[in-house]
């Protein structure tokens, strides 16, 4: 029985006939000799249930099915040259796909840092980037997926056995508030007196304590999304002594920072979140201990794919950076 499909050899075969129109130089070319050739350019016509030349004593042509089938060929066997040197690359991590999930956060600090060095170093990796809270990504990493998540501690212990969890950076809690609220705690003296600047500018170093926006709703995401985050946020004004009113929830961060806009509250944000530059928005440290967030990358410990371990090596290069210069700063 004839195989179903033509193999590899063959193909070759018919590609060196055609380009040689002759089937002496081709068998010549390709070190045989001329009758096992001209039986296996019949036994692929056979296969194919096609004529691909017109032969006669002094000529071989190809038929135009043949002309036509000839560029179709020549790709499928550029490709397959390729498999090797490909399957090479996708071993050592330089080629395939990475499925990546961010939180929020993560977009106006670590995120474009670690994107722009992986993609340097792996320019054939396709990323496939997915914003979500840290519960979700949690959930769609156990399911399988996505490869990785940067996601904001702490990992649910429920999972600590499948998940493997790296720390990348720890900043603290700055406090996100309207322009006209600024411009308020400023002229009662706020944060050192004499207003402590332009009270309109994005940025200012002068810390502002929670007492002095203790009346200020509070602009927060939901507890389910983030356990940790949110208790952390709660603990602050537990700290100063205070309850918080709860105002208005929002998933994103950015929808957060809108509100605060929009003069809905206050926020607490980690500190990157400065480079979300919204209109109407001032950001501030707080005069009160706070604690840090930390943002690092998630996985699952038996899913460590070549494309995986190299961007794992490129985010504990920048954890190992963050850590060099925290212990710099007095």
């Amino acid at each position: 029985m004839l195989p179903a499909i033509p193999d590899l050899r063959q193909l070759r075969y018919f590609v060196t006939v055609a380009e040689e129109k002759h089937f002496g130089r081709a068998a010549a070319r390709l070190s045989m000799t001329q009758p096992p050739l001209s039986q296996a350019i019949r036994a692929l016509e056979e296969t194919l249930g096609v004529q691909l030349f017109a032969r006669t004593k002094r000529s071989v042509e190809l038929t135009p099915v043949g002309a036509d089938l000839l560029p179709e060929v020549q790709r499928l066997l550029a490709g397959a040259e390729g498999l090797r040197p490909l399957a090479q690359s996708l071993a050592r991590g330089e080629a395939g796909a990475l499925s990546l999930a961010f939180v929020s956060t993560a977009d106006y600090g670590l995120l474009p840092l670690l994107l722009r060095d992986f993609g340097a170093r792996y320019p054939r990796v396709r990323l496939e980037l997915t914003e979500a809270t840290s519960d979700v990504q949690v959930d769609e990493l156990v399911a399988g997926r996505i490869d990785a998540g940067l996601v904001i501690a702490p990992v649910p212990s429920r999972h600590a056995a499948q998940l493997s969890w790296l720390p990348i950076a720890r900043e603290p809690l700055v406090i996100a508030m309207s322009t006209d609220t600024a411009a308020r705690v400023a002229a009662s003296g706020g944060g050192g007196g004499g207003g402590g600047g332009d009270p309109h500018a994005e940025w200012l170093d002068t810390p502002v304590s929670l007492r002095e926006l203790a009346d200020a709703p509070l602009v927060i995401f939901p507890r389910r999304l983030a356990p940790g985050f949110y208790d952390i946020i709660m603990d602050c004004y537990g700290v100063a002594g205070l309850q918080p009113r709860v105002g208005q929830e929002a998933i994103q961060m950015q929808t957060i920072v809108s509100l605060v806009s929009a003069g809905m509250g206050v926020a607490l944000v980690p500190q990157s979140l400065r480079n979300l530059r919204r209109t109407g928005v001032v950001y501030r440290p707080l005069s009160e201990s706070v604690p840090a967030i930390e943002t690092g990358l998630v996985w699952r410990t038996a899913k460590v794919s070549p494309v995986l371990a190299g961007f794992i090596e490129i985010v504990r290069a920048h954890a190992a950076s963050a850590d060099a210069q925290a212990a710099r700063v007095p």
